[in-house]
């Protein structure tokens, strides 16, 4: 496989490339394998309403998820936050989407400050430094998908390019 390297991506922000993908086998789905279903459906409004009867949801974080779907390359994850709690800024070794189901979050990048409310999506270049405040009880479907390799393959390559 080739090397990863830096681009500019949206708005000059810093992005990254990888090698081609590998698709996954059988071998990279060890854990939950009922996660990785050929297919999976959901009703959110159930989902929504167990989280908001979990043992997360009493703590301190003011927040609470589920992962949905877990293949090597791609999860999908039911997050609900308290109003006026925050994710502190962070990065996905993926590309991702938020999309917003109820609420109104305020997602701060590098470059660019925007507020994203029920019904809006948004999607985001990988290596993208952010933070997501919920400016009132939200909840949003989280949506990665990684460029390719195992976890540990995009681990080292996230170290070599540090």
């Amino acid at each position: 496989m080739g090397s990863p390297r830096h681009l500019k991506g949206f708005m000059g922000m810093k992005r990254m490339s990888t090698p081609a993908y590998r698709f996954p086998t059988d071998k990279d789905v060890t854990r939950m394998p009922q996660l990785a279903s050929p297919l999976l459906r959901f009703n959110l409004n159930e989902e929504l309403q167990r989280l908001r009867v979990a043992e997360s949801w009493q703590r301190g974080t003011g927040r609470s998820s589920k992962t949905l779907v877990k293949y090597p390359d791609f999860h999908v994850v039911l997050v609900l936050m308290r109003a006026n709690t925050r994710m502190n800024e962070h990065h996905v070794d993926g590309r991702f989407s938020m999309h917003v189901l109820q609420g109104r979050l305020r997602v701060r990048l590098p470059e660019d400050l925007i507020e994203v409310s029920g019904g809006e999506l948004i999607a985001v270049d990988y290596g993208i430094n952010h933070e997501v405040e919920a400016l009132e009880e939200s909840a949003f479907l989280l949506t990665i998908s990684w460029p390719g390799g195992t976890k540990e393959e995009r681990h080292a390559w996230k170290q070599s390019v540090s």
